[in-house]
């Protein structure tokens, strides 16, 4: 069976390693939920993925389309090539970058935006 774990680094922020693919992709959703959900703001850091697919775009897609409906913001670091590849062919490349609201947001010393 192919293997994976989600790392929770603190604020938010995910680390997932290992295989993202048909034999992964329904098994990290699940175990993604309960974590995610404690958060409003999630960056998923995908540099350390050794094995993608169609699967795992999939995965991402699910997780902006989740993002979206509960109102929250994810954004995706060190995304596998292989991914952005088949996001670019299938054209649904933009749909990955949905959840980035807070991209460019900027705060001011004081605290003010």
């Amino acid at each position: 069976m192919s293997e994976f774990t989600i790392e929770d680094l603190g604020d938010g922020r995910f680390a997932l390693s290992g295989e993202m693919t048909f034999d992964t992709a329904e098994r990290i959703l699940r175990a993604s939920e309960a974590p995610f959900e404690e958060h409003t703001q999630l960056e998923i850091d995908l540099s350390a993925v050794t094995k993608s697919d169609s699967a795992g775009l999939a995965l991402l897609l699910e997780w902006v389309t989740w993002a979206n409906h509960s109102v929250r913001e994810i954004r995706f670091t060190g995304m596998p090539e292989k991914i952005t590849a088949i996001a670019r062919t299938t054209e649904v490349e933009p749909l990955l970058a949905r959840g980035e609201r807070w991209a460019g947001f900027i705060e001011a010393p004081d605290g003010e935006p």
